[in-house]
C-alpha cells in the first residue's frame, strides 16, 4: 500500500520508500506531491468548487485551458473538448469521426483502424481501437467496425536485410490494401500512438508516419493522435506529433496534462471538423455528447497550473537534457547477453530483453519472468514496468540526474537477479 510520494519517490505504510521508473502511470510527470498544485486545487474549490459545461456555459478556467491547449497544439486546431481521461478523450474522438462523415452525407465511412499492441483505453470504443487481446477476451469487443493492422516494430518483427524505411513501406502497404479490401469509403478514421506506450515503448521506423499520413490523405480518413502519453514533453518536444511531424484532424492529451494530480483529458479538433460540425448543426443538431465533469473546474485549475510550471522549468529543454543521460545510462546495459534492444526518445526508453540476441527470441516464460522483475525491483527499491518482454522507463519530467542514476543502479541490481535465476534454470 503506498502512502505518500516526494519527488520521484513514493513510500508504502511501513515507510518504505520506492523510486517509481514509470512515473505510475505514465503521467505523474512533475513527481508525487506538489505544493503548488494543492494550492490550485484548494483555492479553485473555495471559489468554484463546480459547474458544468453544458448549453454554452463555461467558467474561467476551462476556457483559459481550451484557449492555452489550442495555443500550444503541434499543429493548427480550433476548439478543446475536455473529458476526465484518456479512455473517455478518444472515446469522443471515435464518435467525432462518426459525426462528421454522417453529416456529410457519408454515413457508412464508420470504421476505425488501430493497430496491434496500440493502447487508447478501456472503455468500450477505446478499447475496441486498441490491439490488447488480453484486453479483449471476455468483453465481446473489438466492437463491429474496428480494425488493426501490424504495430510498427522494427526490432521484433523485421525481415533479415530489411531497412527501417523498407519495412515501412511493408506496412504501409499494409494498410492500404487493408483499406482497399474494405472500401475506402467505409474507412472513417485511423488511430495511433506517436510512441507505442502499452505496446512496449516502440518509437516508430524511419518513413512509417509519413508514408500512413500520405495514405490517409489520399482516401479522407481522419488521423487521430493519441498523445496520452507522448503529450507535454515526454518525447523531448511538447507533442508526440512535433518529434515525428504528424499532422493530426483530432490529438487526445490526458496524463501530464494534469501531471497525474487531477482526471482531466481533452480532443482538439482542427478547423475542418468544428467547421463541419458548426455549418451542418443548424440541420442536423449539435454534437449530442456530454459528461458531467468535463472541464470540471478544480481539475482545469490544476491542469492550468501544471502549464505555468512547465513553462518555468522550460519542460522541454528539461525534457531533452536528462532524457539523453537516461537513455546513455540505459544503453549501457546493452552489452548484456539478455538485453536484446534498447530504444527510446525524450524521456521515454524501454529495454527489451530477449533469450537469443541472434534470433531475437523472448525470454522464456516471459510472463512468469515479468513477475519476476516486478518483484526483484521492489527488493531492490525501484518500481518498474514490464510489459512482456520489455521494461519502460518514463520517470517524472522534473526528475534530475541523480533520480536516473538512482534508477539505473538499482536496475543493474535486478538484471544481476535475472541473469542469475536464467543461469539456475529457474
Amino acid at each position: 500500500m503506498i502512502d505518500r510520494g516526494e519527488g520521484a519517490w513514493v513510500y508504502d505504510e511501513h515507510g518504505q520508500g520506492y523510486i517509481d521508473a514509470t512515473s505510475g502511470l505514465w503521467c505523474a510527470s512533475l513527481g508525487f506531491s506538489q505544493e503548488r498544485l494543492a494550492r490550485a486545487a484548494y483555492d479553485q474549490m473555495s471559489r468554484l468548487g463546480y459547474y458544468h459545461t453544458q448549453a454554452h456555459y463555461t467558467h474561467p478556467m476551462g476556457a483559459r485551458l481550451a484557449e492555452r491547449l489550442v495555443e500550444m497544439a503541434p499543429v493548427p486546431m480550433s476548439k478543446a473538448l475536455f473529458q476526465c481521461s484518456g479512455s473517455e478523450a478518444n472515446d469522443v474522438a471515435i464518435k467525432l469521426v462518426w459525426h462528421y462523415h454522417t453529416i456529410l452525407g457519408k454515413p457508412e465511412k464508420r470504421k476505425i483502424i488501430g493497430r496491434q499492441m496500440g493502447y487508447h483505453g478501456s472503455t468500450c470504443a477505446s478499447i475496441s481501437a486498441s490491439g490488447k487481446p488480453d484486453m479483449h477476451r471476455d468483453f465481446g469487443v473489438p466492437l463491429q467496425d474496428f480494425l488493426h493492422v501490424s504495430m510498427p516494430h522494427y526490432y521484433r518483427f523485421h525481415e533479415d536485410g530489411e531497412s527501417e524505411e523498407d519495412y515501412s513501406a511493408r506496412l504501409a502497404e499494409e494498410l492500404e490494401n487493408l483499406i482497399l479490401a474494405e472500401g475506402p469509403e467505409t474507412i472513417g478514421g485511423f488511430i495511433a500512438e506517436p510512441v507505442l506506450g502499452a505496446g512496449g515503448a516502440v518509437p516508430p521506423p524511419e518513413g512509417y508516419f509519413a508514408r500512413v499520413q500520405d495514405i490517409l490523405h489520399k482516401y479522407d480518413i481522419l488521423f487521430i493522435v493519441d498523445e496520452v502519453i507522448c503529450g507535454f514533453a515526454r518525447t523531448g518536444e511538447m507533442w508526440g506529433s512535433t518529434t515525428y511531424d504528424l499532422k493530426p484532424d483530432m490529438l487526445s492529451c490526458a496524463k501530464a496534462l494534469s501531471a497525474g494530480m487531477a482526471p482531466i483529458s481533452a480532443v482538439l479538433v482542427n478547423d475542418r471538423i468544428f467547421d463541419a460540425l458548426l455549418v451542418q448543426a443548424g440541420r442536423v443538431g449539435h454534437f449530442a455528447h456530454s459528461a458531467t465533469y468535463c472541464a470540471h473546474p478544480v481539475a482545469a485549475a490544476v491542469a492550468n497550473e501544471v502549464l505555468d510550471i512547465y513553462e518555468e522549468m522550460d519542460v522541454v529543454a528539461r525534457a531533452r537534457e536528462t532524457g539523453a543521460y537516461m537513455q546513455a545510462l540505459a544503453e549501457r546495459e546493452a552489452g548484456r547477453a539478455i538485453v536484446g534492444d534498447v530504444r527510446g526518445v525524450g524521456m521515454l526508453c524501454a529495454i527489451e530483453l530477449t533469450g537469443d540476441k541472434a534470433t531475437r527470441t523472448p525470454l522464456p516464460e516471459i510472463d512468469r519472468m515479468a513477475e519476476f522483475i516486478a518483484e526483484r525491483g521492489r527488493a531492490h527499491g525501484l518500481l518498474l514496468r514490464a510489459i512482456g518482454p520489455t521494461l519502460a522507463f518514463a520517470p517524472p519530467l522534473n526528475s534530475n540526474r541523480e533520480d536516473v542514476d538512482e534508477i539505473f543502479t538499482r536496475l543493474g541490481r535486478v538484471l544481476d537477479d535475472v541473469e542469475l535465476a536464467l543461469a539456475r534454470g529457474r
